[in-house]
């Protein structure tokens, strides 16, 4: 009764558990930086970003080490366990002071209002909720904040398309820690209300076999500078 009652709790605290895509996940993301250019994707997502920013889904923290000086603060919101300890040690080595905490993407344990910028990276893909999601990314974000992303979702052509449908309803999300790969991140944040900025369409690994997870984009998005029901 005992054991079963600290699974109930672990649970509990742990609306996402994925133990062994966790530990798959910080290895592939390590041999990324350098084999299929997420270094340097990085440093583009995180280019010119100043004062508070709240990463979500920050994974094991690989963005910390990029982040300009001119950021004054990063929260990073992170719901797995395995994850967010590996987060927590790269926070440590950070050059920026960076708070991990532990949170869901659909209710963010933060202020409305209270950063001046989001920073979604490889995230929108796993939300069980993209719209609530996208929700409290407006909330939690000052009007004219910005939203910098880097997502993967839908992309090629019609057996493609056919193809990252087929995956969502069967074998890859539970395979791949709720990752999903027929979403469309750009329209999400567009009926999300936000101002879509410059985004770029790119496949990763830039230079090798399409996959149903290769068709990602870059960009930036705001919420409206005069956006205020979001923060009500």
């Amino acid at each position: 009764m005992h054991l079963r009652s600290a699974r109930s709790a672990r649970t509990t605290r742990d609306p996402v558990h994925h133990p062994v895509f966790a530990r798959y996940y910080a290895r592939a993301s390590v041999a990324a930086e350098t084999r299929l250019g997420m270094a340097d994707v990085r440093g583009r997502l995180l280019d010119g970003l100043s004062g508070r920013v709240i990463e979500v889904g920050a994974g094991n923290g690989l963005n910390f080490a990029r982040y300009p000086d001119a950021v004054s603060e990063i929260v990073a919101i992170e719901p797995e366990r395995a994850l967010r300890a590996l987060a927590v040690e790269a926070a440590l080595r950070a050059e920026v002071p960076v708070d991990v905490a532990p949170g869901v993407a659909e209710a963010l344990p933060v202020k409305s209002e209270a950063f001046d910028a989001v920073v979604l990276s490889l995230v929108l893909c796993s939300v069980r909720d993209v719209t609530r999601a996208l929700t409290e990314v407006r909330r939690v974000l000052r009007p004219g904040g910005e939203v910098r992303f880097f997502e993967h979702g839908r992309g090629g052509g019609r057996i493609m398309h056919l193809t990252q449908r087929a995956l969502d309803r069967t074998v890859w999300p539970p395979l791949a820690g709720g990752c999903h790969v027929a979403r469309d991140p750009v329209g999400a944040l567009r009926e999300a209300g936000f101002d879509l900025g410059p985004y770029r369409r790119m496949m990763m690994p830039e230079k090798g076999p399409a996959l149903p997870q290769s068709y990602c984009v870059l960009g930036t998005a705001w919420r409206p500078a005069d956006d205020t029901a979001a923060g009500d």
